[in-house]
This record gives C-alpha cells, structure tokens and sequence, in this order.
C-alpha cells in the first residue's frame, strides 16, 4: 500500500448502509394501517432522562452565561416564540421514533413554548480544539435537550431544538438560529441518512415567526433574518470536546462519570467501565467508527467545514451541520466555510488528517482514565488502517471492481483525481455516469459523450489523457469476476445520482423566506432515494448552474446562524 498520498489524495469507500424498512414508503396497505395505530403524538410520549439521571447538573438554574465547572450540563428550558409555524417534517424519521403527524400541542414541543411533564431540558457542556487551537469551555449555546425516546428497535433516541433559545454556554449568541442554516441542516440530515451515511437526523424544522440579528459573514453588515428551530435526533450528542473540558480542568471524577455512562449506555459491548482493558477498546472503536466515517464523506464528496473537537461524534456520527458543502467541481483543497479560506485546514483532502489530529486529542483527554501512550498510538494506527481499507474497498465500488483497491488500482484512481483536477469537474456525475460506459466497441466520441454533462467547460484540455485512462479502466473492469451489469449495479449503489448540492438548499432557502415550503419537501423527497435513477426528476442531476458559482450559501458559507 502507497501511504504517501493517502491523506490528501484519499479514496472514497463503500457500498451505502441500509436505510430503513422500505414499508415505510408503501401506499395505505395493511401492515401501514396496522403500524399506524401503535403510534402516538410526540405531547402524550414519555420522555426518558438517562444523561441527566446518570450524570453531574450544574447546581445552578438561573439561565445566564457562565463557566461551569464538575458538571457535564446545566438544567434550562427553551424560551417560547411567537408564531410557530411547520416548515418541514420527516415522516420516515417519526415512524422509527413511533411518532403520529404532528398535531398542534406537538408543534408547541417543537418550538419550546410547551414541556410534557417527562420531559428534563437541559444543555451540555463541553470545550473544543477550534482551528487547531484550546478553546475553552463552549457547550450548547444555543441547543436544548428534551430528553430522549425509544424508537421502534428500542434504541434511545436523545431529541434536541437546535435555535431554541439562550443557555449558559450561549456566550456572545442569542441562543436562536436562523432559517437558512436550519433549513440546511434538516434537508442535509436527512439527505445524509438516505445516503447510507451515519448521522444526527432531524424530524422538524419550524419557522419561529420571529426574527434574529446574524451578522453572516463577520463584516459589520449585521441584519434581521427570519428565525427557526430543528429537531435534531441521535443516540447521543456527546462529542469529543465533552471529554475534553473535563480533562482540560482536571476534573478526573466528573470525567469518570461521563466515561462510565457513555459505556454503560452506548458502548455496552464493551464491558465493564471499571476494567482496565475497556478504555483501550472504547477508545479504538471510536477510532474505528471514525475513520469510517470520514470515508463515507470522502466517498460521496461531502465537504464538513468546521471540524473542531467539538464537532466530532463520540458515537461517529455526521454532527453539527454548518458551512458544510458538497464538493462540485472536484479540488481537494476546496473549503466551503469562509473563515477557513486562508488556512484550508478543513479543506475536502484535509478531512481523514483532521480526523487523525482530533483522535489524539480524544486520546489526551483520556489520559486519567488509563489509556496508556502505547494504547493511544495504536488507536490512532487503527484509525489510519481502517481508513486505508475503508477508502479502498468504497473507491473500489465507485469505480465497479469487487474487490479493494490494489496498489496498481491505487495508481489508476490517482491518475484519474489529477485529470478531474485539471479542468473543473463535476464529482458526482462524473462517477455515476462512468458506470454508463461501455467497455468494448464504444468509440472516442461515445466515451467523452457519456461523461461530458460532468463538465463545466469543454472536456478538450484532458480529451487524451481522459481517453488513456479510460482504455486502462476499461481493461480493469473486463479483468474482473463481475459481470458489466454486477459492475454497474455496484456503482450506482456507491454513486449517488442526486445530492443536496449548495444551490438547491439555497434555492430551497430563497423559497422559504417568502413563505413557499415547497422546495423543502420536493428536496426531501427526491434525497430520500439518492441511488434511484427517478427519471422525473432528471432536471436535479445537473451540473452547478452559473449563478451559483460566487453566490453566498451556493458557494461559501460562514459559521454564523
């Protein structure tokens, strides 16, 4: 294996993860009516509180911004709206958490103005490495916990409003969010899941009928924005940065109670918290998680942003949607969050090092558990081993060969990333349309025919070394035990016809500030089958219209919402 590119020149990985029971999507059948009936609304729903049972509160309740110390949340409610409104909801999302249409005492939950008596609200903290560097204590500004529900598997689901108002943590914030990041975060969850992608999810997005002052790209140029709150749904919002703040205070007992919930709670397989053996594999099978994780991302182009501590996962999930991106004209060193324009430290190639450098920060924190410096190397190895055979086994399938990436293979795919690089390059049809080409008796003009819609000028500047690398593709392919119709059913399941690419969430935004909702639910159906040809919806596979090229929100983005 070439390791000397594998960073920066990563190959995307696998074949998706399911994505749920397909019934789901099934018209007024029986078993539909019968699952129907189990059902109830999210007010009449009794609400489990294992963080806030289990852990250490802030022993102080009024709701202003301070430090926290020896407490791993801080018991607030969200502060009630105006005139909430339903902007969107997943249907699929409630039928897992057992959940009936939202009713209008359920919108209320939704938008903070009302709890249910089960319900304990609290906001976590936790600190982070912001952009490489300590800083401090952050925690949920502007999130608020519900507590948490069985979903239809009897696995814990924790529910949180995003925008909900202020907290301890809120800092400079207001603690509300607007609708353009919410919108984007909801569509993308959602997107993300359906793509076979592990993630937070998210079950409503409502318009709180007020406005916030967001100052978007940091220029002085603050203005009132419409307002909005998202449901965001997971197992569990602990990430990194809340090991990391009690670590960094040293703060060993409250670390070990946060330490022995997460395994009791998430990790059971695990064993005992008390053994000595159990903070070695708790800490390499977030390493595993992970590098998976950071493959799937790579696999399909998704471009994170703002990959601080304190946005990445314990459980290896998808978290904090911000100034996310989809990497459209392939560059590796693209970065959709403005604040990073200079550094490029989150950049698309940077991602599986980032990854790297957040683990041994984990690792740090993890110190006054036990973890050794040997145990800690060789998390950070295994995260390295099974990115490599991750990446190689998911580009593998892009490119429609059964098995991982060989040394030979690895060069091939180089070649290929140096002529997408070449001349701006749409990723994303440009993979799913290569498994449209032939591989005998197809002339020059057919081949390039094929994969023009994936360019943005005239494919002319890498017409022969485009021509040369497919003749050598082809001959793989033709090597191999699949057949070309195995071949091409293995990369439509590793390539996705349809994204949320930045003008559609944009075009969805534009439509959503006017009080026209629905983009977002064309959007949300259309990425609920990302892999389908949906031939009605053609005119979505589609390059990057130029409009979009420097627009804010299609092409950049800012942390702010």
């Amino acid at each position: 294996m070439k390791q000397s590119s594998w960073l920066l020149n990563p190959s995307p990985v696998g074949v998706p993860l399911s994505t749920g029971p397909l019934f789901f999507f099934l018209p007024e059948t029986k078993v539909y009516n019968r699952w129907m009936q189990n059902l109830l609304p999210l007010h009449q729903k009794i609400f489990l509180n294992t963080f806030t049972d289990s852990l250490p509160a802030d022993p102080i309740t009024e709701n202003y911004v301070r430090t926290v110390s020896e407490a791993c949340f801080s018991n607030v409610r969200p502060e009630p709206v105006t005139d909430p409104y339903l902007y969107g909801f997943s249907k699929e999302l409630a039928l897992d958490l057992n959940l009936s249409k939202p009713q209008k005492d359920d919108i209320e939950i939704l938008a903070g103005n009302v709890l249910s008596p089960s319900m304990r609200p609290y906001a976590a903290c936790y600190g982070g490495h912001q952009f490489g560097h300590w800083a401090g204590q952050l925690g949920d500004g502007r999130a608020i916990s519900l507590g948490e529900l069985r979903d239809s598997k009897n696995q814990i689901q924790e529910l949180q409003l995003k925008g909900a108002g202020p907290t301890p943590y809120s800092r400079r914030g207001d603690g509300r969010a607007v609708l353009r990041s919410s919108v984007r975060e909801f569509l993308m969850s959602e997107a993300m899941y359906h793509l076979g992608i592990p993630t937070t999810r998210a079950l409503s997005l409502i318009h709180t009928g007020e406005d916030v002052l967001r100052d978007m790209f940091y220029d002085g140029n603050a203005m009132d924005e419409p307002g909005a709150i998202v449901c965001r749904v997971a197992p569990s919002f602990i990430r990194f940065g809340n090991f990391e703040i009690l670590a960094h205070r040293n703060e060993v007992s409250t670390l070990k109670k946060l330490y022995s919930y997460t395994l009791k709670t998430h990790f059971p397989e695990l064993g005992s918290p008390d053994s000595p053996k159990a903070v070695r594999a708790f800490f390499h099978e977030v390493s595993r998680r992970t590098a998976r994780l950071i493959a799937h991302w790579m696999r399909v182009g998704f471009v994170h942003g703002v990959m601080n501590t304190d946005n990445l996962s314990i459980l290896g999930l998808t978290i904090d949607y911000g100034p996310y991106g989809w990497l459209e004209g392939y560059d590796p060193m693209w970065t959709p969050n403005t604040t990073d324009a200079s550094s490029l430290r989150y950049c698309y190639g940077r991602q599986p090092e980032i990854g790297l450098w957040n683990l041994s920060r984990l690792a740090m924190s993890l110190r006054p558990l036990g973890l050794s410096e040997e145990d800690a190397e060789g998390g950070l190895r295994l995260y390295q081993k099974i990115y490599r055979e991750s990446f190689e086994t998911m580009f593998a399938a892009k490119l429609g060969f059964s098995t991982p990436l060989g040394d030979q293979d690895l060069d091939l795919l180089h070649e290929l990333f140096s002529i997408l690089s070449a001349t701006e390059t749409d990723m994303t049809i440009f993979f799913r349309n290569l498994a449209r080409i032939p591989l005998q008796n197809a002339s020059e003009e057919q081949l390039l025919e094929i994969l023009e819609p994936a360019y943005y000028t005239s494919p002319e500047a890498v017409k022969t070394s485009l021509l040369d690398w497919l003749g050598k593709y082809q001959e793989r392919r033709i090597r191999q035990n699949l057949s070309p119709s195995e071949s091409r059913l293995l990369m439509n399941q590793a390539n996705p016809k349809y994204v949320l690419r930045n003008y559609l969430a944009q075009e969805a935004i534009d439509l959503a500030q006017s009080g026209d909702t629905s983009r977002i639910d064309e959007l949300l159906n259309l990425l609920k089958k990302p892999y389908d040809e949906q031939p009605e919806n053609e005119r979505f596979f589609t390059r990057r219209p130029e409009w979009a090229r420097y627009r804010p929100g299609c092409s950049a983005l800012s942390c702010s919402s």
